[in-house]
């Protein structure tokens, strides 16, 4: 089990680092004015969804304790960003304030997943 469960948290990462990695690539347009969400923002958002859920089932599952509070945050930041980056993925130019609150919950969710114990 321990060996599914770091295979998911390796996943996870990989969600984190596409969706962190998409904004990041995009700051520089962002000061322009000219930012968009690019794919790799989407499907960071939605491997980092799906992930999670089985990650939360096989801690459970395993007889590990989870934190529900801690993993509701999470859920409901990472729902607002995938709902943002869902909506607007087709359009050319993002508001730089909705780009940014992107970046900033994105950022959010990984500080929450650090640092609360």
């Amino acid at each position: 089990m321990d060996v599914l469960i770091h295979l998911f948290v390796g996943l996870h990462i990989i969600g984190i680092a596409a969706l962190l990695g998409g904004f990041l690539t995009q700051m520089r347009a962002m000061g322009q004015g000219t930012a968009r969400f690019v794919p790799a923002m989407l499907h960071g958002a939605v491997t980092m969804l799906v992930t999670g859920v089985v990650l939360v089932g096989l801690n459970q599952a395993d007889g590990g304790h989870v934190n529900n509070i801690k993993i509701g945050v999470k859920l409901a930041l990472l729902i607002v960003i995938l709902g943002l980056v869902y909506v607007k993925r087709d359009e050319e130019r993002v508001d730089k304030r909705l780009f940014g609150l992107v970046g900033l919950l994105t950022m959010a969710n990984i500080f929450i997943a650090v640092l609360w114990t």
